[in-house]
């Protein structure tokens, strides 16, 4: 088995928000496959009420299972996990699902219902829920999605987007206080990643859920998390806030990625005109703004 050398306490930059609930505490939980690889190891992680975290990291940094963790479908080797106050793992932990809803990146995998009302219906039935009551439950969450339209057609035959769509409106007629989407944007054309981007503010600003983003897509993340955690070799290796971590080249080239693409242009305007680059712009409206600034000075 590869040893991998634990976080220090240092190479993390972020202090907790005093004000905030701790809804999940990933207490230095590792998890080995049944072939030997590694897939989180040493892991030290939260998810504070009310917040957006992008969990930032290449193919193969442990994003994934860190996320299947979160819900017990995958139980740690070593460490301990517990979320609104249960263990993953005992008895009291059972129906974590009810509370941590995960989307899959796949979501074939999530979607086997013969139309788009049962698949989404499925999740509170199965809560116990009132037939009745799951149907309202399920149609709020199609409309809360912008599907619908959807209601009656069959999974496989839609599109990716419309797919990703149910598959979050599966997990929100739950009503979860957490959710977790894995490369929720992956795959997608731009309009589809467009409304999954808005969804997700939604989800937090509406709903109040706290959202778990597992993406190696930068400039989603800068716009949309409200901290972000770089994953390296299965570990958390630094977090904070998105212009903390995607202003700090060490802290991403150590992580094995590239700065976000409002980043990479606002440094290149700076050379180019040959300005220092005290702003930290993360979307492009605010590229603009600090770019019209710049010019008036």
């Amino acid at each position: 088995m590869t040893s991998l050398k634990t976080p220090t306490p240092d190479q993390l930059c972020f202090q907790p928000p005093t004000a905030l609930k701790e809804l999940i505490h990933v207490d230095c939980a590792s998890h080995v496959y049944p072939d030997g690889t590694i897939g989180i190891h040493q892991m030290c992680f939260r998810v504070f009420e009310s917040e957006i975290v992008a969990l930032c990291g290449p193919n193969g940094s442990g994003k994934s299972t860190l996320i299947e963790h979160l819900n017990g479908l995958l139980t740690p080797s070593e460490g301990k996990i517990v979320v609104r106050g249960r263990l993953i793992g005992s008895k009291e932990a059972a129906d974590l699902w009810k509370d941590v809803g995960i989307v899959f990146q796949r979501s074939d995998d999530q979607l086997f219902a013969p139309t788009v009302l049962d698949d989404v219906m499925f999740g509170p039935i199965n809560m116990g829920i009132p037939y009745a009551n799951a149907k309202s439950a399920a149609l709020s969450a199609l409309k809360a999605v912008g599907a619908s339209d959807l209601v009656h057609k069959l999974p496989n035959f839609l599109s990716g987007g419309q797919k990703r769509l149910i598959s979050i409106a599966g997990i929100l007629a739950m009503k979860p206080k957490i959710i977790a989407l894995d490369e929720p944007t992956s795959d997608l054309d731009p309009l589809h990643s467009d409304i999954i981007e808005r969804l997700i503010l939604e989800l937090k600003n509406k709903f109040t859920i706290s959202v778990v983003i597992a993406t190696h897509d930068l400039d989603f993340a800068a716009r949309i998390a409200d901290r972000v955690c770089l994953v390296r070799r299965g570990s958390i290796c630094a977090e904070g806030s998105p212009a903390d971590m995607f202003y700090n080249d060490r802290l991403i080239n150590g992580a094995g990625l590239q700065p976000p693409t409002v980043v990479q242009l606002y440094r290149a305007m700076c050379i180019e005109k040959g300005i220092s680059a005290t702003e930290r712009p993360l979307t492009i409206q605010q590229l603009v703004e600090v770019t019209s600034k710049k010019i008036v000075e």
